[in-house]
């Protein structure tokens, strides 16, 4: 029987059927409505489709951008600001009439590398995506590690670590704080600074090929931004030293990142020697939906 994993991001929403084997039977995806009742009317639209090409499901996951509070029930830190202090799995059961398991997107993209992604036979996983925002998630011995209160792994939203003066307190993040993570090592946080130091408001792949292409400015930008994701790498291995990193999001297409992270990360580590993996994401931008389909082991 199949399991169905929804992926809901900001711009679109998919869903998908996977088989036992983790193939896909059947998979759509929609624009992103961007409001809370039309979201949850097509997400059960996406659901019936699958369905109708692929069979009866036995198990509906999604991977979410935010998480539900264990306390609560309530959707909070989502970037789609309309699902926050909204029941959302509890309303799209209702809808469904059956039940539905939730998950940080990030935490879907550690468990569906974990198990057989780029971090398959590893003992521990760390996803980490790099993109419009940035997030992680943490699977240990094929499960995820959610902690006491939801938010295990949240790596886009503690501080740089070995912050240099002209690095701290570091830009505005919307969370409320300022300097985290996410406005130094997601995509945009990538834009944002090279615009700071150039003038130039070009887009993180433009800056990219630049750098290249020789362009000092560009060059120098990347420079930054691989030390600063190095620095924070190193403080997840000092924290809990998984055997493998995966990357995913846009950045995770730069490819000086696997040649140049590693030596960084080995500098900052409190260990004599560090030798884990830091590869991309083998199932790119399905690894969210995929997680999804998989947050129901049994």
């Amino acid at each position: 029987m199949m399991r169905i994993g929804i992926d809901f991001g900001g711009t679109k929403i998919e869903a998908a059927a996977l088989d036992d084997t983790g193939a896909f039977v059947a998979r759509i995806r929609e624009p992103n409505p961007g409001s809370y009742d039309a979201a949850l009317a097509l997400v059960a639209q996406l659901i019936a489709r699958v369905e109708a090409e692929a069979g009866p499901a036995r198990s509906v996951g999604l991977a979410i951008p935010g998480s539900p509070s264990p306390r609560t029930g309530l959707i909070r830190n989502a970037n789609s600001t309309y699902l926050n202090d909204r029941r959302f799995g509890e309303d799209l059961a209702l809808a469904l009439g059956r039940p539905v398991r939730l998950a940080n997107d990030a935490n879907c993209l550690a468990l569906s590398e974990a198990l057989d992604g780029a971090g398959n036979g590893a003992a521990s996983v760390f996803g980490v995506i790099v993109g419009t925002g940035c997030g992680g998630g943490l699977v240990v011995g094929g499960e995820l590690v959610e902690g006491a209160h939801g938010v295990a792994a949240e790596i886009g939203h503690v501080s740089l670590p070995w912050p240099s003066v002209d690095e701290a307190p570091g830009p505005a993040c919307w969370c409320g704080l300022r300097g985290c993570l996410e406005t130094w090592v997601s995509g945009s946080g990538f834009q944002r600074d090279h615009e700071a130091t150039t003038g130039r408001a070009w887009t993180a792949q433009a800056v990219v090929a630049a750098a290249r292409d020789g362009d000092e400015g560009a060059a120098t930008a990347l420079d930054r931004y691989i030390d600063r994701l190095g620095r924070a790498l190193a403080m997840v291995v000092n924290l809990v030293d998984p055997e493998v990193f995966v990357l995913g999001g846009g950045m995770s297409n730069v490819s000086e990142l696997y040649d140049r992270l590693p030596d960084i990360v080995a500098r900052h580590a409190f260990a004599d020697h560090w030798d884990g993996r830091i590869v991309a994401a083998r199932w790119g931008d399905s690894s969210g939906v995929r997680g999804a389909a998989r947050l129901w082991n049994d």
